[in-house]
């Protein structure tokens, strides 16, 4: 017989695909019948935004606080400093203090639209790990934390395994990152009285040493849920677009783009995706993945529009599809696309439209630049190009001119 959970949480975690696994699912659900619990995900500041890569295990954060329970987002001020090695194949490189609070406040813009930072029972923290691990005495730490620690333990996870399999050098530093991780659980619970940590699945082996560390310190029983990690149908790691990662933060990713991404979906995964990054009833996100045909096009429209929505508004989504429709459906030019203002300064001896095409986001390199447009990938003003060494002025540039990579990608370039 099949166990079904009885708590809200857990069956919306269930239902929606958010679990890939849990240390105890039942004593877990127990605890969330019980009253309000306390649950955290750890973000280190690595960028100045968020993206669509943490976009899932903050929708669970939002589920938990919708289902009566209080979310906690932790800022890694101190864990920063060290650097998550979990399957890397190099160390991160370092940041100063002043990088890491700059992007800390760049993160921090996200949370407000998903979560209520209130004064209520429910009402989700953000807090800063830095504010306990700044402060440690290394030779307490050592004697208090460091002694319930098994290196050869330590060793068999396979974040490190993976690292130290292939000989690729994994520094002291990186090391403690573990210990840094599994003492913010136990910190957690200790003030806040945190009972769960959550997060993607290659974060298990952390999670279960904050588990094993509290029960040893405490004597506390406090639980992990990890979530699948997520590739496309396709075989692409979630979050990646041709044009690099997709951020959450409209000044690194307009709203149109964000949006654009998503209208841009596989088939194969509008269902599965509606069911995690959106709100909808689970029975609609199963009725308008299993369109088919042209009919798939307007669910990956409400997948794009519901998501771009929680992001940055039901008018910024509203507005990303007008333009989609003027710029696809008429040929128009579109006031949301993304631009990119050259300063005249520049144009004195004009630009390559190879130049315009990497300047503008929609190639990596003057090479993969060239290749789409020897290849007819690339239009001006929607006719076709094909000379890479076009030079533009800045009287051609008065006007902006569009740029199509494609039929999906389009930018705007003009002086400014």
């Amino acid at each position: 017989m099949t166990w079904h959970p009885k708590s809200d949480f857990l069956q919306v975690m269930i239902q929606r695909g958010y679990m890939a696994d849990c240390t105890d699912l039942q004593a877990l659900d127990q605890a969330l019948m019980g009253g309000v619990v306390p649950a955290y995900i750890g973000y280190d500041a690595t960028a100045a935004s968020l993206h669509v890569g943490h976009l899932l295990n903050i929708m669970m954060l939002r589920w938990l606080q919708k289902t009566g329970h209080r979310p906690i987002t932790l800022m890694g001020g101190g864990t920063t400093k060290v650097g998550d090695p979990s399957f890397r194949s190099e160390e991160r490189p370092l940041l100063t203090p002043a990088q890491i609070d700059a992007n800390i406040d760049g993160m921090q813009q996200v949370f407000a639209r998903y979560l209520s930072y209130d004064a209520g029972a429910t009402g989700a923290l953000m807090l800063n790990n830095a504010e306990w691990l700044d402060s440690l005495n290394y030779l307490d730490f050592l004697r208090d934390i460091g002694r319930h620690f098994s290196v050869n333990r330590m060793l068999s996870f396979e974040s490190v395994k993976s690292r130290l399999d292939r000989e690729q050098s994994l520094s002291f530093l990186e090391f403690n990152y573990m210990i840094l991780q599994a003492y913010d659980f136990l910190e957690l619970n200790r003030r806040y009285g945190c009972l769960l940590q959550m997060g993607g699945s290659d974060q298990w082996g952390n999670i279960v040493n904050g588990i094993d560390l509290t029960r040893r310190v405490l004597d506390h029983e406090i639980f992990g849920l990890t979530s699948p990690l997520l590739t496309t149908s396709d075989g692409r790691k979630m979050g990646k677009s041709q044009g690099g990662a997709v951020w959450l933060n409209a000044a690194m990713l307009s709203p149109y783009e964000f949006w654009q991404f998503w209208r841009n979906t596989t088939d194969a995964d509008v269902g599965r995706f509606l069911k995690l990054y959106t709100e909808l009833p689970v029975e609609e996100c199963d009725r308008l993945g299993a369109l088919a045909g042209s009919e798939i096009n307007a669910a990956k429209a409400i997948l794009a529009n519901e998501v771009t929505a929680l992001l940055h508004g039901a008018d910024a989504a509203a507005a990303a599809e007008a333009t989609a429709r003027e710029v696809f459906e008429k040929g128009g030019i579109g006031e949301d696309l993304p631009t990119l203002a050259l300063p005249a300064a520049e144009l004195t001896e004009g630009i390559s439209l190879a130049q315009l095409v990497v300047r503008s986001g929609l190639a990596k390199s003057g090479k993969d630049a060239k290749r789409l447009i020897a290849e007819g990938g690339l239009r001006v003003d929607d006719a076709a190009e094909t000379d890479a060494g076009r030079i533009f002025t800045a009287a051609d540039l008065a006007a902006p001119v569009k740029l199509s990579a494609g039929r999906k990608r389009h930018a705007l370039v003009t002086t400014g």
